[in-house]
């Protein structure tokens, strides 16, 4: 574990000085995240300007929720780029150079991309905190923890979809519909939702456990609501795991050559 650690902690300081390379092209990618943020947040501003408050949520709750999605959304895809991408390394043979090496290939494959627009979200989610006005050292910390559940849940949700690539070949469009539904969703209040979408929410398109049961958690502490979201976590994590590999036994080679710098 302790050597995984190190080679996953390399990984991401490599991938960090690739993308600072180019640090006008990182920055303005970061910047312009930032404000395609707070232009789409911008709707609920409107919104709860004509109306105080929509079942049971008022405008510092939707900051909240909005700051748990951004930064879970954003850690997640700067830490593990390649989830967005795994179905294409699937369906191309792209896999070979990480079969090679003796590294954990799911992990490997998902730690060796990062999106520089997702430190954007990240700063994003942790500015939309704030103005929530949880100003608090224990509410600072249950963000944080609650974006890390936040994350976990979201990349495995990526890799469980992404995974299907090894037995229907491309399914990237796929992908990108249940990933935008996820997004969607998740910045939404639970409590709009009833019956069968609201089941969905909490089981084949787990949106409340990235956004409104952290934001829930970060608002008040219960031990109701961390033993959900440790719990929604183990499973859905074991769940991207072994469909993953379980679905690697399928994989055709690409016959392919491949460096990675």
């Amino acid at each position: 574990m302790k050597r995984e650690l190190i080679f996953l902690f390399a990984v991401w300081k490599a991938n960090l000085l690739s993308a600072m390379e180019y640090r006008a092209a990182f920055i303005s990618q970061v910047a312009g995240m930032i404000l395609n943020d707070a232009m789409y947040f911008l709707f609920w501003v409107i919104f709860f300007n004509k109306f105080e408050q929509v079942s049971g949520w008022q405008l510092p709750d939707m900051f909240l929720l909005f700051g748990i999605v951004a930064a879970g959304f954003g850690l997640g895809t700067s830490l593990f780029g390649n989830a967005m991408q795994l179905s294409d390394a699937v369906a191309t043979g792209k896999l070979d150079y990480y079969l090679a090496l003796p590294r954990p290939v799911l992990l490997h494959l998902l730690a060796t991309r990062t999106n520089a627009s997702g430190m954007g979200d990240v700063i994003y989610g942790v500015m939309s905190f704030f103005l929530a006005g949880q100003l608090t050292l224990d509410a600072f910390a249950r963000f944080l923890l609650g974006t890390l559940f936040s994350m976990t849940i979201f990349i495995s949700f990526l890799v469980l979809v992404q995974s299907l690539a090894f037995w229907m070949g491309h399914s990237q469009l796929l992908s990108n519909q249940a990933t935008n539904a996820m997004i969607t969703f998740a910045v939404y209040p639970i409590t709009l939702f009833e019956g069968s979408a609201r089941f969905i929410l909490f089981t084949l398109i787990p949106a409340a456990f990235v956004g409104a049961i952290p934001a829930e958690f970060v608002r008040t502490f219960t031990w109701g609501g961390l033993a959900q979201l440790v719990g929604a976590s183990v499973v859905m994590l074991s769940l991207a795991v072994f469909v993953f590999y379980r679905g690697l036994r399928r994989y055709e080679s690409g016959s392919a050559i491949q460096i990675q710098l």
